[in-house]
This record gives C-alpha cells, structure tokens and sequence, in this order.
C-alpha cells in the first residue's frame, strides 16, 4: 500500500487505501457535500447512537452510519489516502479513531476529509454534479429518488403530484445498482414527458435494507439539491423534505389511459404487469405492451435483461479432484459449440493455474484468489454476453458465494456440484495428487487435510461414478434448456 503517483510531494509517503464500492460511494457524496453536516466517516460512538435512534452524538438526524473498513495494520495510521480502483487519489483521512466494529469485527478508520479531487469514474459522469453546482430554481421542486425504471403509471402519478404543487421536477437515478446506465438512458427518455425544465442528476446513493432509513436517506439527498418534497410510495416522519405519497392510478381498459383509480369503473380496471410477468416477458424475448410503459423505457429494460438465449451466462463447476468436473466442463463446451448460438469460453481449474494464477501456492489465501480471478473473468465474460465454463475445486462457500454475486450482476450464474464420492475420486487419482497428500508431501490438500464444503445452492448435483460423462453431460444441457438458456434440439 504505497502512495500512488498524482499525490502533492507533502503526500508521497503516506499509506493509502482502495474503499470498496460502497465506501466510494460514501466518501464521493462526502465530498461532494451531498452528507453535510458530515465531513468524514464516522467512530464508534456516532455509528451507536446512528444505529441506536437515528441521530448523531450531538443529536443531530442522522439515519444510516457511514463508516470506512481497512486491514488491522493501518489502524495505527495518522493520515490515509483514499484512492479509487485506479489508483486516482480523492482525499485523505485524517484518522481521528480507530475502532472494531462488535458486530462484524471489523477495523474502521474515522476523520474528517481533506479533498484532493472530484471522482471522476462511472458512466455519465458528465451529468452528476455537487449541489452547489446545481442552479437553484424558484419555487417549489418535487424530486423522484429512485433506483427503478418509471412506467406510464409512475410518470403519469408524477406529473398529477407536481401539477398540484406548482413544482418543478428533479429526477435522481441512484446508481449502484447492476444496470446503471439502462436506468440514467430510460429517465432521460422519458424527461420529454414530464414538466419542461425537468433536471437529472444521477446520485451513487447505496442501497440501505432498512426500508424507512433508505427514505429518509433519500430525502436527505433530495433536500441537498435543492428539492422542497420527495415522491415516495409511503409517508415517514422527520424527512429532510416532505414525502408526497400519489393517490392510487391504473390502467382504464374503457378508455385506455392511465388515470387516478377514483375515476374508473371498477370493471374496467385492467391488471398491471407484476414484476414476474414483466420479467417472464423479457425472459423470453417478448414485446413489452405500449400501455404499460414508453417504448423507450422498454427498450432500456430489454438491454438490462436480455432474452435468456442471448443473455451472458456462467456454468460454473465445482468438486473434488479427480471427480470429473473437467471432463464434464469439456463435454458441455464442445456439446455449446456444436449446438451454435452461444460463444463459448472454458475455464478449467488446471488450464487458469498455469496460466492466469501461475505462481500461486495451494494456501488457502491464494486458493481463493485463484477462484476470484476465475470468477472476474467469468463475470466479464457473461458482461459481454458469452457463455463462461468454469471447473475449479472451489472449495470454499464464501468464495463461491463472492463468484455467484459477481458473475450475477452481469448476467446468469449456474452451480453444478459434481459430488463424486471421495473414494471413486481417490481411485482415479491420475495425477497421483491423492497418494502424496497421504504421504504428508502436499499440505492443505482438499478433502485429505483441508475441508470440501460441499455446495446447498447447487442447481444440479451429479455424481460421475454412476453417470458416464455423456449422461452428465446431458443433464447439464437439459437443465440449461429447461432454464431458457439454449434452444431445444
């Protein structure tokens, strides 16, 4: 952790540091002033009281803690750079506390923030601004914070609210979410159908689980720029700004528009798309209805989830050595090849070692480093909407857990868990990796001197001592047609 180029000279000898997504997020809206009255991450007794009842230890609202975790050797730092995942230097920390979070263990750093430089990473960056940087506007400003698409009913709703107000609107596409840029492209789509002089500013607001804290979360965003009420789907108490919740609209069948539920025959209510519906038809490639949202919006939705045939994809295998996961992996890819349709890339567990993990060791550290890099490149791979086969051991839940959510916010995971018994394993035992682990000459080897923790997420689950390869094979396939995934023969 040394200090990257691009640091004043009085910095060059400072340690520095990478946030994880999130922490960037955070430390972005810090600087930008977006979380006034902070000035910093947060120690130990403000993230209790955040925690505790929502407020600061000066009692000051406050509804979510912001904090910043770090490795145990820099909590005896004084100053820490804060870099980006290129090594951009944004701000240093002027470490204040050092604290073991009780609930997680973890170490976190608190301190105010000295700026070094604005953020300047993600996709249309060239909207996003600090709100001193936003023109202020007279009048009343009604402010959408959202992280999911407007359809006709949200927009027409939106426009009834701001109509009744005399309020200008400002959208706020908070990003951080896996389709980002579909979300910004859909909202500037549908600016056209709102008031003139409607405003968008993507904000990289993380997602809170708390319900009631994430409105109030966005209220507060929504007050920093410049916004006097929030559309909301349901009322709270002490929000930074009003939230204005919209009387029921749907679908008028009789007329076919949308309008305030007050104002149509019950019998000509039609049904609005539910989300499953509304996947199940992108799923499969189908016309989203013009009733339900703006062709643009639904063009938008059709590049964030792509029909399952064209949609990126990653089988990825995991078991024992010598269980056959490879030979199955092979088979499923030549089987893909054959079949068309798909571009196809095969990760073996042995191939990645020689060549993208040459050099690591069989320790625990590096094994899941190992599998963290098949799993980069399996994520990217699906981005770009292949098909990655992946047949390492991956031994390790929590690394294949790490792999699923980064291959899923690209595309499609798939979890083949090829159980053959470790005996049948033993037996084949071709390499000879077996007898030398027994003989004490390999360490930490999986299922002999260091666990297997055999998957409860698995999809499918084969056992290649009572399967031949091409039955294997075969099952894989079939669950891959059954999911949607590839054509029928």
């Amino acid at each position: 952790m040394t200090a990257e180029a691009g640091l004043p000279d009085t910095l060059r000898d400072l340690p520095t540091w990478t946030p994880d997504g999130v922490e960037l997020a955070d430390l972005e809206l810090l600087l930008a002033g977006v979380y006034r009255p902070l000035t910093g991450f947060l120690g130990s007794f403000d993230t209790a009281m955040v925690i505790a009842g929502g407020r600061l230890a000066d009692g000051t609202p406050w509804p979510v803690p912001v904090t910043l975790t770090v490795p145990k050797e820099l909590t005896t730092v004084e100053r820490l750079v804060l870099q980006d995942p290129e090594g951009v230097p944004l701000a240093v920390l002027g470490v204040t506390e050092a604290w073991q979070d009780p609930t997680t263990q973890d170490w976190r750093l608190a301190g105010p923030l000295e700026p070094l430089r604005a953020p300047a990473h993600g996709p249309f960056h060239r909207l996003r601004r600090r709100p001193d940087e936003v023109e202020p506007v007279e009048g009343p400003v009604l402010a959408v914070a959202t992280r999911t698409f407007l359809h006709r009913r949200q927009l027409g709703q939106l426009r009834q609210v701001a109509e009744r107000l005399g309020a200008g609107v400002l959208l706020l596409p908070l990003l951080g979410g896996d389709h980002d840029e579909s979300l910004v492209r859909a909202l500037l789509a549908v600016r056209r159908e709102l008031p003139e002089g409607t405003r968008v500013i993507p904000v990289p607001l993380p997602a809170r689980q708390d319900t009631e804290r994430d409105l109030m979360m966005r209220a507060h965003v929504a007050a920093a720029y410049g916004a006097t009420h929030l559309l909301g789907e349901s009322e709270a108490e002490g929000t930074a700004v009003p939230v204005v919740v919209p009387e029921p609209w749907a679908y008028d069948a009789d007329v076919e528009v949308w309008r305030p539920v007050a104002r149509i025959e019950p019998d000509h209510v039609q049904a609005e798309l539910t989300e499953e519906r509304l996947n199940d038809l992108l799923d499969r490639g189908e016309p989203i209805p013009d009733w339900f949202t703006p062709p643009a919006v639904a063009a938008e939705l059709a590049v964030a989830r792509p029909p399952k045939l064209s949609r990126g994809l990653t089988v990825f295998f995991t078991g024992l050595s010598g269980s056959g996961k490879s030979t199955v992996a092979r088979g499923l890819a030549d089987a893909l090849v054959e079949r068309g349709g798909r571009t196809v890339t095969l990760l073996d567990g042995d191939v990645v070692r020689r060549l993208l993990s040459a050099g690591l060791t069989f320790s625990r550290a590096d094994r899941d480093l190992n599998i963290r890099r098949i799993g980069y490149v399996a994520a990217e791979v699906t981005r770009h909407g292949g098909t990655a086969i992946c047949a390492p051991i991956a031994p390790y839940a929590v690394t294949r857990a790490e792999v699923r959510r980064m291959v899923e916010a690209a595309g499609d995971f798939v979890l083949v868990h090829v159980a053959t018994p470790l005996e049948e394993c033993e037996r084949r035992d071709r390499k000879g990796l077996y007898a030398k682990a027994r003989a004490g000459l390999i360490p930490e080897f999986t299922g002999v001197s260091d666990p297997y923790e055999a998957p409860t997420d698995a999809d499918l689950v084969l056992d290649t001592s009572r399967l031949p390869p091409d039955e294997a094979v075969r099952k894989v396939l079939d669950l891959l047609v059954e999911g949607g995934w590839v054509r029928p023969e």
